[in-house]
């Protein structure tokens, strides 16, 4: 592992978000706003009367040793490191069965 990171770390604390034009927004404005979002529409009770409660899958704490290079790399990408790291293995183990599965 001697090759350098790739990507870009995420140094800047600006969200480029206008807290000031948030923070004056009207109850009028904000429900306009919600409508408008395409990833945000409103539910009915026909919604709520079929929806179940998922709780997320409990994670394990580990003590793990890892390349120096490996975690300073996934740190270098900004908050939520473990997060990313669990996700990189994930997909790993997916991969693994998939081509278990297309070999046997």
């Amino acid at each position: 592992m001697n090759e350098k990171p790739i990507g870009k770390a995420a140094h800047s604390t600006e969200s480029g978000t206008d807290w000031e034009r948030l923070r004056n927004l009207s109850d009028a404005g904000i429900h306009a706003a919600a409508i408008a979002d395409t990833d945000a529409q409103p539910t009915d009770e026909t919604f709520w009367q079929n929806a179940k409660l998922v709780m997320p899958e409990t994670k394990e704490t580990v003590t793990i040793r890892l390349d120096s290079e490996v975690l300073k790399w996934f740190k270098a990408q900004g908050k939520g490191y473990q997060t990313r790291m669990n996700a990189v293995l994930c997909a790993y183990v997916k991969a693994q069965d998939k081509l278990k599965q297309h070999s046997g």
